[in-house]
């Protein structure tokens, strides 16, 4: 067992190396992956996304206790209907995405505008190594330290500080909303008893705790090559398809390794309803850096079958955890009182129904459910149909709660 890992690992490392070589006289003529190389905005999410539509924005910044400064923005509608602010929704993105995935269709279509012309006070969050939030107090994007966390990190302190931070300005709890990774940082959160006292309630879109079932054809392929333990190996601490590296990578595997036609379909399942025709606009954004450990971590879900922190090592998670195995996070800790909703989808490839009905079975309280069968994992996020079909029964939810007023 132990040869046949190592010659996988090897196989692994030559088809990367063939890549990188090969790519460096590759003009690439794929038209997604060249359009990878576009330069990320200088100016913020406010002003380049979402003020252009016609919301007020602004843009807040706050630090979590490891150094990192995180970038939110908070939008209100642009309706003299609605005079005063209503109860704080904080949006949670998810992997190779940013605050900017709430606003990527129309202002009648993202849920982003959706909310905040219904009259709830909007908080976007970024986490660490995104566009839109701002590095590090010490450390540089260039530092192999400045990538040194893991989606744990994200939940227990970027997720924790921004809560906080939006519960301090507002003074009120706070709705927090999850797609995807987003979901798994919101769950792990909730088990800390200091962070989910400021939480209102939540709505989690693909919700994920556990990975062990996912479907995923093109994600399955990269655990079994143990692509992540290889990157690590590598000494590449960050993923970045936007990096000349990755776009790189990427032309060279749509260049007859990979059917890059399907390949949405290929890592998250069959989307129903996404708009294919805004690609272009999406990729202006999208995917955002995350770092290889992020990545390490959640493919250790796929082979454990757990919901734990980072798994070290025996040695290391001795010394990180005093004990042998990483810590779980223990579902049934969530207050049975916290209000929950989630919509899950029959075609999601990545939080597979079998995996939601496990976290369903560990949680305390009985969470108010929305079941799409012909849903994929982005429809949840960029279906033209979400309006009708998503997001108006989350805001019936959040209504219902009798908590939504101003202050």
């Amino acid at each position: 067992m132990e040869l046949y890992a190592a010659a996988n690992a090897v196989t692994v490392v030559l088809f990367l190396w063939f890549l990188l070589t090969a790519a460096v006289n590759s003009d690439g003529d794929f038209a997604a992956a060249s359009n990878l190389r576009r330069e990320p905005p200088t100016a913020g999410l406010c002003a380049y996304v979402i003020e252009p539509s016609g919301f007020p924005c602004s843009e807040h910044t706050t630090q979590t206790k490891d150094g990192y400064v995180l970038g939110l923005q908070r939008v209100s509608s642009p309706s003299v209907m609605v005079q005063q602010r209503g109860s704080p929704v904080l949006l949670i993105h998810g992997l190779f995405m940013a605050g900017d995935a709430w606003f990527m269709d129309s202002p009648n279509q993202s849920l982003g505008f959706v909310l905040a012309n219904r009259g709830f006070d909007v908080w976007v969050g970024n986490v660490r190594g995104t566009h839109w939030s701002h590095g590090h107090v010490s450390l540089s994007e260039k530092d192999k330290e400045f990538w040194d966390w893991s989606w744990q990190e994200l939940a227990l302190h970027d997720l924790g500080e921004m809560i906080r931070y939006v519960y301090s300005i507002t003074k009120s709890k706070v709705f927090v909303v999850g797609h995807s990774q987003g979901t798994i940082i919101s769950l792990a959160a909730f088990t800390q008893p200091d962070i989910v006292k400021m939480v209102e309630a939540a709505a989690l879109l693909c919700p994920i705790s556990y990975l062990e079932h996912i479907t995923s054809r093109f994600v399955l392929r990269l655990v079994n090559m143990h692509l992540d333990e290889v990157i690590l190996a590598m000494g590449i601490r960050e993923l970045n398809f936007k990096s000349n590296m990755g776009t790189r990578i990427m032309d060279m595997m749509c260049d007859g390794h990979v059917d890059c036609d399907d390949l949405l379909s290929a890592i998250t399942g069959k989307n129903c309803c996404f708009n294919s025709s805004r690609i272009d606009f999406y990729l202006e954004f999208e995917p955002h850096p995350t770092s290889s450990k992020n990545m390490h971590h959640l493919f250790q879900m796929i082979r454990k079958g757990t919901f734990a922190l980072y798994d070290y090592g025996i040695w290391k998670n001795l010394k990180y955890y005093s004990q042998i195995k990483p810590p779980v996070f223990d579902l049934s800790s969530i207050p049975s009182s916290l209000p929950i909703w989630m919509g899950y989808g029959g075609k999601d490839a990545l939080a597979d129904v079998i995996d939601v009905q496990h976290t369903l079975k560990e949680l305390p309280s009985k969470p108010d459910l929305l079941y799409l069968e012909k849903y994929g994992h982005i429809d949840f996020l960029l279906s033209t149909n979400a309006r009708e079909d998503v997001y108006e029964g989350m805001i019936s939810f959040f209504s219902s709660l009798g908590k939504f007023t101003s202050y």
